[in-house]
């Protein structure tokens, strides 16, 4: 330790290369625990859960987001609302050290084959409460440690210790489980409230709702068979054979199925309407109600969800809610990221442990970019606002040209927004403030329109 603080080196460690949680056949097989699934079933899965072994859970969550197609949806649209973002690498400081490390990490994640179904892997933990991947690592050409690739795991395969709590995996040498292995995995959690990792995915609340849910669908599609088509009955003589008793019985069936049929002679159908007086749409609005509980769960809010009326204003507002859940999956994937790949790749290979960069997924909501155009031109031309030049091109997604690359240019100088303002900005990094009275007089005069619009726009 002292030999190595004297010579100013970090000490780099070694990746485990060996793959340790091995696929097995066995892991896509499951015992369908939601068929005929009952309260008393489903609560005792969720007490075995509790005690560690969330196997039969993880089972039942597979199980009942391949059965109900609003809750696969919800789903689906909860994570690719992160996949589809962009992400950058972000240095930890401003020394030469840093950017170097971010650049090779933004290397590393680049080279990274499908990329956003690794975040989907992970993203499963939102419904399911965690969700693991384990690391290949390998060596390149110049000896560097890279990520060869990384693999999804099931969560049925890993528990909790009923002894100690310690997070283990069941391998084909350990079936008893094994403690993870440092630097090995990415595991990602999420809380949808506070407990243990085993209760906190969004899919143990849904689950209540599916169960009521299955029921309903259950005694809909009874009550269309009672009172969708009428009820076929057939007369037959008293002196007639049992031949002739199982043939108008054929009749019947093919009457039901064809709408045609044959009956012999001396014998009739008659089809008797039923009438039902009550409510006809219970069961509907009983679905409707379980699927908008669900839409709360995973989205935060129902109106953009489901097909159910609304205000602009009240949509505006539940979209708001669903951006803060996105704000949070990000934060949350990046944290797990730079904790679990970041973190070793920056070990193994420059010995830093403190000095990690950081990931940062753009999820700032759209914005109107002709109105932020004029803003700008508002703010640089009336108040004399210096606004770096960077920060523009950044904001428009606008490539910075090159030294004798072509530019677009506007027909003359004058006009107003951001347009014209970038054609009369001079080759400084920020734009200069006016000069005269006059301006700083109209500046302000201006500057107290565009808080009264900001005020009008927050209400």
């Amino acid at each position: 330790m002292n030999a190595r603080r004297r010579h100013g080196t970090p000490q780099r460690r070694r990746p485990e290369t060996r793959e340790i949680a091995v696929r097995q056949v066995t892991d896509k097989y499951s015992e369908y625990p939601s068929n005929g699934l009952t309260p008393e079933r489903l609560a005792g899965i969720f007490r075995e859960a509790d005690t560690g072994d969330v196997l039969r859970q993880m089972e039942l969550f597979e199980d009942i987001e391949e059965k109900d197609p609003h809750l696969f949806s919800q789903l689906q649209t909860r994570k690719n609302a992160v996949t589809g973002l962009d992400f950058e690498i972000i240095p930890f400081g401003d020394e030469p050290r840093d950017r170097e490390i971010a650049d090779f990490i933004t290397e590393q994640l680049g080279g990274l084959e499908s990329l956003e179904e690794i975040e989907t892997d992970l993203l499963d933990a939102i419904g399911k409460g965690f969700a693991v991947s384990e690391i290949l690592w390998g060596y390149d050409n110049a000896g560097r440690v890279v990520v060869k690739e990384i693999i999804s795991r099931y969560q049925k395969r890993f528990f909790w210790d009923s002894l100690d709590d310690s997070f283990k995996v069941r391998t084909p040498d350990a079936p008893e489980g094994v403690l993870l292995p440092a630097n090995k995995f990415i595991v990602h959690k999420y809380k949808a409230r506070s407990g243990h990792p085993s209760r906190a995915g969004i899919l143990r609340v849904v689950a209540w709702m599916y169960l009521f849910k299955n029921y309903d669908l259950k005694d809909w599609v009874s009550f269309a068979e009672i009172y969708g088509l009428p009820m076929r009955l057939g007369k037959y003589q008293p002196g007639a054979s049992d031949a002739d008793k199982r043939a108008l019985m054929r009749a019947l069936v093919q009457i039901g199925a064809d709408a045609a049929g044959i009956v012999p002679d001396g014998t009739s159908i008659d089809f008797i309407t039923t009438e039902k007086s009550g409510s006809i749409d219970l069961y509907e609005r009983l679905a409707r109600f379980c699927d908008e509980q669900i839409s709360k769960a995973v989205l935060g809010q129902t109106l953009t969800s489901d097909s159910g009326g609304g205000s602009y204003a009240q949509s505006k507002t539940h979209n708001e809610v669903r951006h803060d859940l996105i704000v949070a999956d990000c934060k949350a994937l990046a944290a797990t990221l730079r904790r679990d790949l970041i973190r070793p790749l920056c070990l193994f290979n420059f010995g830093e442990s403190q000095r990690i960069p950081k990931i940062r997924f753009d999820c700032e909501e759209s914005e109107d970019l002709l109105q932020t155009a004029n803003i700008l031109g508002v703010l640089v031309e009336k108040t004399g606002l210096r606004v770096p030049v960077s920060y523009i091109y950044k904001k428009f997604s606008i490539p910075e040209p090159e030294d004798g690359e072509e530019i677009a240019a506007p027909r003359t100088n004058s006009g107003s927004g951001a347009a014209a303002f970038l054609a009369r900005r001079n080759t400084s990094t920020s734009l200069q403030p006016p000069q005269s009275v006059g301006a700083l007089a109209a500046s302000a005069t201006c500057l107290r329109r565009f808080s009264n619009y900001l005020t009008a726009q927050t209400v």
